[in-house]
This record gives C-alpha cells, structure tokens and sequence, in this order.
C-alpha cells in the first residue's frame, strides 16, 4: 500500500519539530455500518453462557390428586396440599430459564473485523467526525496528534497532563472529568459506581511507562499498535475518536495492515 497525506510530528512541548507520511490506510472510507457490526462482534464475545440447573424447582416427590377435588390439578406435596414443581408455586421451576446453549454470540468475518479497524483508523484523521463524536478539537494543532517517541516513555501522570496540555488536547480530558456521574441503578453496588466519557485515546509501539502514567486520567486509554481494536477507536461504535500516535506506532500500524484491501463502495 502507499502512503497518505503528510502531518507535523510534535515533540513534548507542543512544538513541531518533523513531518511525517501517515500510511495510506488513514485514507480509507469510514464505513459506519462495518464499524458498528465489529463493535457488537467483539462486545458480545465478552459474554459468558449461562444457564440454571436443570433440576431446579423438580426435586420433590409431588403428585397431582388429579380431579374430583374441587382444586386445581397441580402437583402438591404429599401430606399436604401445597403445590409445588409448577412455576407459579413457591420454590417452583422457572417457566423459560436461561439457556447455556442461546446463540448470544454476534460473529463476524476476519477481513470484514480487519477492514473495520483500518475504517475506524481513518475515522481518526477527520476532524469532522472528531468534533462529532463531542471531542473539544479548539486547541487541538492538526488531527491525527503525532508526537515523538519519547512520550512512551513518560512515567507519571503530571508528566502527561504537562504534555497535553502543550498539544491542546487537556480540554477533552476535562470534559471527561466534568462528565463523569454516578451510575444509575443495582451497578453501583457492583463494582462500576461511575460512567467516564471516553476521552484521548494514546497508541504507542511499545509501554516504556505510559500505560501507567496516563491510566489516573479520566477517559484516557492507551493501547499498542499490536493490540489496538475498534472498541479503541470507535467506543459504541461511534468512529472518529481524538487520537495521539507515535512515530514508531504509524509504521507498525502500516506494517500490521500492509494486506487489507480496501475497498469502497461509493466508487462503484
């Protein structure tokens, strides 16, 4: 594949210091329908089966007096008359239980899965679509971020937020700090008390420190460009999510999607 349009490479004070070819994947059409149907594919491979005993409700050596007794012909227990076994009973079975074998699984084809992360990748390079998705782009120099290798390599958070705050994109990680609430419902006593707006996404070659630096900030994710999905770049499976690359993460994400055939369907 060739390569694309040429953006600046910022180094840690906000300052460009070099240019560099984003790969000819960033050139791809956004497809919005893809995105999405990869986003369920891997949300609902996070679920686990379930299902119930299938002897639950039914241990119990209750028989129907059948009729002639003026009551209804529910299995009782013997030596009384309550029911027992049906599903309106106490400790009864539930009429339609969960069923390990329902199909709650989305799945998806590999190259389809490929190409939506390669559409979402160049949902990343348009501002347009940054700015609605409900990014703040004001501050922001030039969309994708670039920056030097050396960001990898930041090991405290104060570190990064001086960073941001040099490249513009502090303003997006506050409006995911004001727009963090308490979640409604039973989830606040499980674990997830909070909803964070999903805020700068970072994707680096390699962790020299920044998966720790940056994780305290509120909506920020940092991923590798071995690991990067579309639930990275497209939350929801709404695309054009404000990214910051690194030098060395472009060229493994070129090389990583070097055979994706990109095809669009407004050429037709």
């Amino acid at each position: 594949m060739g390569m694309g349009r040429v953006v600046s490479v910022f180094d840690l004070e906000g300052k460009a210091v070099g240019s560099v070819e984003l790969p000819a994947i960033f050139e791809a059409p956004v497809r919005p329908d893809l995105i999405r149907r990869a986003v369920l594919a891997l949300l609902t491979s996070r679920l686990q089966p379930k299902g119930t005993d299938p002897l639950a409700g039914l241990r119990t050596t209750a028989e129907s007096w059948g009729v002639g007794h003026g009551i209804a012909r529910v299995p009782r227990v013997k030596g009384s008359s309550r029911a027992a076994r049906v599903p309106q009973a106490v400790k009864g079975r539930r009429a339609h239980p969960p069923r390990v074998e329902k199909k709650i699984r989305e799945n998806i084809n590999e190259k389809e899965k490929r190409l939506a992360t390669v559409s979402a990748l160049a949902a990343t390079a348009l501002r347009e679509l940054v700015r609605a998705r409900g990014h703040r782009v004001e501050g922001v120099k030039e969309v994708p971020v670039v920056v030097v290798d050396e960001f990898q390599g930041l090991g405290s958070a104060r570190e990064v937020r001086r960073v941001f705050k040099a490249l513009g994109l502090w303003a997006d990680v506050e409006r995911a700090m004001e727009g963090t609430r308490v979640r409604a419902g039973r989830g606040k006593m499980r674990g997830r008390r909070y909803k964070v707006p999903k805020s700068v996404l970072v994707v680096v070659a390699e962790d020299g420190g920044i998966v720790r630096a940056a994780r305290n900030l509120p909506g920020v994710d940092v991923a590798t460009a071995r690991t990067l999905n579309v639930l990275h770049l497209a939350p929801g499976g709404c695309p054009g999510r404000l990214t910051v690359y690194t030098v060395s993460a472009l060229s493994q994400l070129a090389e990583r999607f070097r055979g994706v055939v990109v095809w669009n369907p407004l050429a037709l």
